[in-house]
Parts: C-alpha cells; structure tokens; sequence
C-alpha cells in the first residue's frame, strides 16, 4: 500500500468486509433460532425477530461499504465493473467474484423481507432460506480473497460467530423432510 495515505479506503474496505461476515453469521444464527422449526427452547423465540432484522439490516450496510469504499483504492482500483460484475477484478477473480454473488444473494434476500407480501408468505420463506448458502459463499469469500485470511485473530471471531450458525443449520436441516432425521422409522413401521 502507498504511504501517502490513500490506503485508508483500502483499510476501510477490509474492516467493513470483516464486520460483514461477522454479523452475517449472526444474523444467521439469529434468524435460525428465530424460525418456524423451533429447534432448541431458549425462552421466548419471538424477541429473536428484531435481532434478526437488525443484523441483517446492519449487515447489508456493511456488505454495500465494503464495495463501495474499494472504489476509491489506488492499488486496487476497480472501478464500477469491479466491484459490481463477478470475476471481473483482477485481483483473485474467483474469490473475489464469489464474494460479489455472496454480497448481491444476502441483500437481495434480506431486502426481500420487506416484499414478502407481494412475493407470498410461502415463496419468500423458500428463497429466504437461501441465505445460508450465501452467507457460506461470503465465508469462502473471506478466506478466499481476504488479505488477513491466515490470522488467527480474524480466524477465531469467524468460527465463534459461524460455528453456532452451521450447527443450528445442520439441526434444522436434519428436520426437514426427506431429510435424515425423517428417515428414521419408527419400531414397528417396516
């Protein structure tokens, strides 16, 4: 990076993008617990909701900074392309480009909230539940294209945040139908 202080956009993009995939996993975890299939009774499941909403509000503001801000980096200098059309950075076009359908999925799904009258209870719970994989595809992102991808300090705040979530996941996961725990029969049954 330059010494002549123009790095700072690049320092603000890192940051925000690590506060992203932090309350992405959150938000997750919050919005698993917060579900229909009430997997584990914690108390009251309905104070979940707003937690919900506001980390993933909070996590879309972070997604569109991280963009945003590299626009301005002299080093990197994307430009609109870049940051916007997936493998289109020079800079590890795979992950970089990951990251962008990663970003693009989790904002679009999470603004979807405030349509899902107009998309239908119904279909908006099916493509929400999408989110996962997005929020996955960020991790992949972070570890992928992140500078600080071999830190045990950016490291360990990913797996406490992403570990609960990936846990909850596989938990509801296993109850869907047609899924392994549905598998089971019971004594008796054949």
């Amino acid at each position: 990076m330059s010494g002549n202080g123009l790095h700072i956009w690049w320092i603000l993009s890192r940051g925000t993008g690590i506060a992203a995939i932090l309350l992405a996993g959150l938000s997750v975890t919050s919005g698993l617990l917060a579900g229909r299939g009430r997997l584990i009774k914690l108390g009251r499941f309905g104070e979940m909701k707003p937690l919900h909403e506001a980390l993933s509000i909070a996590t879309i503001v972070a997604i569109v900074a991280h963009g945003l801000l590299l626009l301005w980096d002299p080093w990197l200098n994307p430009g609109l392309a870049g940051i916007a059309i997936p493998f289109q950075l020079s800079y590890r076009p795979f992950w970089t480009g990951v990251g962008i359908i990663s970003g693009y999925g989790m904002v679009l799904l999470g603004l979807s909230y405030y349509a899902r009258k107009w998309i239908g209870p119904a279909r908006w719970r099916t493509a929400h539940r999408f989110t996962a994989l997005f929020w996955i595809l960020g991790i992949f992102h972070t570890f992928g294209a992140g500078t600080d991808a071999g830190e045990l300090w950016l490291q360990i705040p990913v797996a406490l945040v992403s570990l609960p979530a990936l846990v909850l996941l596989g938990m509801r996961l296993g109850q869907r139908p047609g899924g392994p725990a549905a598998r089971v029969k019971a004594p008796g049954t054949g």
